[in-house]
């Protein structure tokens, strides 16, 4: 499909206007990145660069585009999940915008890769990912190569110049340190979820209500008196584990860390392994980035009725394959919500040889999924950072080598105190005798 000689590939272009008013909304609550926007339309850092984004298609994702749309930045995004894309938001930014967007929500698998190539095919500068996805896909499929300082992608005799990629999430990092570990690496990358203004708020704040947003808009459950299982106890399991309590849930958390878990048991929840929380829990919510965190053996140990979500990122984390094979039935029952009919190993009675377990969400994000993401609140600041990367690569061309890099501390704090200004919240500063203090070992108690 083509608009004003762009290619697009979204659900419905007449869905422009409510995509448009919650583009605009989001846009309220964005104050940091559109200090940003504002720098970036009087400055043009990306004039003449062509920047491919791989992330959830959100009326938040739509505001970082504009930003670097404003600096000058010809844009190219696809989804970094068949599920998160909101199909109004998508159409709004081909129809009102002009900016070239390849996502349905819902989408299979290989019209999902098919996308990502889309993007691709648009020889991009700087990318951008949610999961590595993309990067991954370059890595796989394309030469990349570095000469005179320079970097350089490869396909079919073309080849352009290559600035770097950054990677928002603790999944993305987790595959890209790993390509790093192996020499496989042949980019700079950026980590965005290193930084603190992103992991501390995006992954706890984000992650802890938009996942419970989900599941609720997905069931209609109530969460009180519900034993509810977080699998993993990172940035994103605390924040859940935390609101879910909030809500009056009983909340176990399952770990492999053992100081995440001494941590878990310090903030007052039940730690113990999946296999005994398995027998127990009304509700499970894997927040890993791993695989077969919830394994067949663990589901067939759950109670009729058991309900399972994942809001780490891949649809991995939960042993779907193995279930599907074993079970006799499945139906979707609710939107986001597929019930399967499975062998119950625990009962020797006729009327209970089956029992029911239900998936959210297909085991894909189910705060995307069903509900609409994080808010626009956390977003500002981990968008600011993917903002900033984006500039970073340009600032230091000829600098940068293959691989990792993070954000500085004081630019972190600089995101820190905008988002502050923004909120009307003020803060003290260290005096110059309290400056002293701190930089000399000679005065002691």
């Amino acid at each position: 499909m083509k608009n004003k000689n762009k290619d697009f590939a979204v659900a419905n272009l007449d869905l422009a206007k409510s995509g448009k008013n919650k583009i605009e909304w989001a846009g309220r609550s964005m104050k940091v990145l559109k200090i940003i926007e504002k720098r970036f339309a009087k400055e043009k850092p990306f004039k003449d660069i062509t920047i491919g984004a791989c992330l959830h298609v959100t009326s938040e994702t739509a505001n970082l585009m504009l930003a670097l749309a404003a600096g000058g930045a010809k844009i190219f995004l696809c989804a970094s999940n068949p599920l998160s894309t909101q199909d109004d938001v998508a159409a709004s930014l081909v129809a009102d915008f002009g900016i070239s967007v390849y996502a349905i929500k819902g989408e299979d698998n290989k019209t999902y890769y098919q996308h990502i190539e889309n993007v691709l095919d648009a020889k991009p500068n700087i990318t951008m990912d949610d999961g590595a996805d993309l990067v991954s896909k370059l890595h796989n499929s394309y030469q990349l190569f570095h000469s005179n300082d320079t970097y350089y992608c490869s396909r079919s005799g073309e080849k352009w110049e290559f600035f770097g990629s950054s990677e928002e999430t603790t999944t993305g990092i987790i595959r890209l340190k790993a390509m790093e570990k192996d020499g496989a690496l042949k980019i700079p990358v950026f980590a965005v979820n290193e930084s603190n203004t992103k992991h501390l708020f995006d992954n706890r704040y984000g992650t802890g209500q938009s996942t419970i947003d989900g599941i609720i808009r997905a069931t209609n459950v109530l969460l009180a008196g519900q034993k509810f299982v977080v699998c993993g106890y990172g940035w994103c399991g605390r924040g859940l584990a935390a609101r879910a309590r909030g809500m009056g849930a009983h909340v176990v958390v399952t770990e492999v860390d053992p100081v995440r878990a001494l941590e878990a048991v310090m903030d007052g929840f039940v730690v113990m392994p999946i296999a005994e929380a398995a027998k127990i829990g009304d509700i499970f919510v894997t927040v890993t980035g791993n695989k077969n965190v919830i394994s067949l053996k663990h589901i067939l140990m759950m109670k009729d009725g058991a309900m399972i979500a994942n809001s780490g990122h891949f649809n991995v984390e939960i042993a779907l394959e193995e279930l599907e094979k074993i079970a006799k039935a499945k139906k979707e029952v609710r939107s986001f919500v597929d019930e399967y009919l499975i062998k119950n190993q625990k009962s020797n009675l006729k009327d209970q040889n089956y029992k029911k377990i239900y998936v959210l969400g297909e085991g894909r994000l189910i705060n995307l999924a069903a509900a609409e993401g994080h808010p626009a609140e956390v977003m500002d600041m981990s968008f600011a950072n993917q903002a900033l990367a984006a500039e970073f690569f340009l600032k230091n061309k000829g600098k940068l080598l293959p691989k990792i890099y993070t954000i500085s501390p004081e630019m972190d704090k600089e995101i820190a105190r905008l988002k502050l200004e923004a909120m009307g919240v003020k803060i003290d500063i260290l005096t110059r005798t309290q400056k002293k203090y701190l930089e000399s070992w000679h005065e002691g108690t």
